[in-house]
């Protein structure tokens, strides 16, 4: 969920803003194109200053840090600026291997990635890091980054909480009144900036990024949600990109951006749930949840109708039980731990499940931070339906065949429905063929997510695009991850500009390692999830 410039592509970026621009306003096109390359030869005169990072990242003295100062309004490109802070890990290799700075996004919206320049000490990234400076950054409205805020942090971790898979009429009623509050704080605290926070002012972000670490062209890798700000990145600015990776890809269709794409994403995670049944099935003499998926679903229903009635350890309510899962359906890493969680509770032991579920107050400030600015981008990126009767009807029908997160995206996405400020029309990703180098798509087949219909649309729009695709299997997220394949055609394209021809799939990771509790009890080794 992350420009000294050619500016070559002025008619581009002029066009593309073009199509951005909300709905009956003034045309800014033309003075936000030149917003952009004013702010971006500013940054390419001064150009970054790393240093000892603050305490507040919690980073290693191997990793610098400096910020970034980008126009809160690309129209007003000497008007207010936003310092987004920046962090790096210089190149390990020789000087004479150095090929710049790899900059690195993970999504959200509302992701920060000042934790990448860490992965310069794992063993899958270390040829990466010795060519790369890796860099990564908090995007405008994250962490330190002026940070976005809707809603008092203590009040929306509040636990524990609702989440019928039927919700009632007054259930309804009462969570329209939410998303309405929820609406009016982001246009409280925010004011006239809210605006200001969308994916194509992302994309003019990481051009001015890209200006200030000194770099003639960028090599960038996105993540999630990074994919599409990074395709609209390669809308605007197509000759100042030299390598993309687009991990996880979003599709980039306007039509999807961001209701449908939504809608799309729940079916694609009760497939996904099911996989995870399935799984924790075949290993029914590890878990005894039941031997097959719909068993298990029925011992999962068990525990949210406990919840429910006694939530665990006080703050476990089902909407936690069912935020836990959500990871599962993320990554299969989390499998066994979320398995064993199940297990526990309905032998009497609830302390897992209240470790992996309970909301953590020390994280609420970030928590809400993250999701302000996931509301702000995606409800500014895109009209939204803005009648709730639309939203019942299209949800209602599909919780019938995915009731696993359908009213739960709901609830996430509603105050998009209640948006204060008017929306834009999505950028039109696409680029002429020739006009971009090969850029590279990594996508896992089950991926709930990004569901993989976006890659093969995303490789559509972006004419020499390669994909690579991860058979039979769901992880979201795939670089540097568990796929030996995957990060070999990922390392090729990045040391060496080496691509297929057009597609190539690799096999799946192996699944997880169930581990049963009789062993973890004789000290044997255990199965430990991450996620990054």
């Amino acid at each position: 969920m992350r420009a000294v410039a050619l500016y070559g592509t002025l008619g581009s970026l002029v066009l593309s803003a073009l199509v951005a621009a909300p709905a009956g306003s003034a045309d800014p096109a033309t003075a936000e194109a030149r917003g952009v390359e004013a702010a971006a030869q500013r940054a390419a005169a001064a150009p970054v200053s790393f240093g000892r990072c603050p305490e507040a990242e919690s980073l290693p003295p191997s990793v610098q840090c400096a910020t970034v100062d980008v126009p809160l309004d690309y129209a007003r490109p000497t008007g207010p600026q936003i310092a987004l802070t920046v962090s790096r890990s210089k190149a390990t290799g020789k000087p004479a291997e150095r090929q710049g700075a790899l900059v690195y996004n993970p999504g959200g919206p509302g992701a920060s990635s000042m934790f990448f320049p860490m992965v310069a000490a794992m063993p899958e990234w270390k040829r990466l890091a010795g060519a790369y400076d890796l860099v990564g950054y908090s995007p405008r409205g994250v962490a330190r980054s002026a940070p976005l805020s809707c809603q008092d942090p203590a009040e929306f971790a509040k636990a524990p909480t609702q989440s019928p898979p039927d919700p009632s009429a007054s259930f309804k009623r009462e969570r329209i009144a939410q998303a309405k509050a929820y609406a009016e704080g982001c246009a409280r605290n925010a004011k006239d900036a809210l605006r200001f926070y969308t994916s194509i002012n992302n994309a003019r972000d990481l051009d001015v990024l890209r200006a200030a670490l000194g770099e003639r062209k960028l090599t960038f890798m996105g993540a999630s949600y990074g994919t599409y700000f990074g395709a609209v990145y390669a809308t605007l600015f197509p000759s100042h990109i030299r390598r993309m990776v687009f991990d996880s890809a979003v599709d980039p269709d306007p039509d999807q951006i961001w209701y449908r794409s939504n809608l799309e994403q729940s079916l694609a995670f009760e497939r996904r749930w099911e996989d995870f049944r399935i799984w924790v099935a075949k290993h029914d003499d590890v878990y005894h949840l039941g031997r097959s998926a719909d068993d298990v679903l029925e011992s999962y229903e068990k525990v949210r109708d406990r919840v429910t009635r006694e939530p665990a350890g006080g703050t476990v309510g089902p909407a936690q039980l069912q935020a836990s899962f959500l990871k599962a359906g993320y990554y299969d890493d989390y499998w066994a731990s979320r398995a064993t969680a199940l297990s526990q509770y309905l032998k009497g032991n609830p302390k897992p499940l209240v470790q992996q579920a309970s909301p953590r107050p020390q994280s609420a400030r970030e928590d809400e931070n993250g999701n302000a600015v996931y509301t702000a981008v995606e409800c500014n990126d895109a009209a939204w339906p803005r009648d709730f009767a639309t939203w019942d009807r299209d949800n209602t029908a599909l919780a019938r065949v995915a009731p696993f997160e359908t009213w739960d995206n709901v609830w996430m996405n509603l105050p998009c429905a209640y948006w204060p400020i008017p929306q834009q029309r999505p950028v039109d990703v696409r680029a002429a063929k020739g006009a971009l180098p090969p850029t590279l798509i990594l996508a896992a087949e089950r991926d709930a997510a990004t569901p993989y219909p976006g890659a093969l649309e995303l490789q559509r729009r972006l004419p020499g695009s390669v994909l690579i695709t991860e058979k039979k299997a769901g992880t979201h997220g795939l670089a540097g991850g568990a796929n030996a394949c995957v990060n070999g055609y990922l390392e090729d394209y990045l040391l060496n500009g080496r691509t297929p021809v057009r597609r190539a799939a690799c096999a799946p990771h192996p699944e997880p390692n169930p581990v049963s509790l009789d062993e973890r009890a004789a000290g044997r080794p255990r199965h430990v999830p991450y996620a990054l």
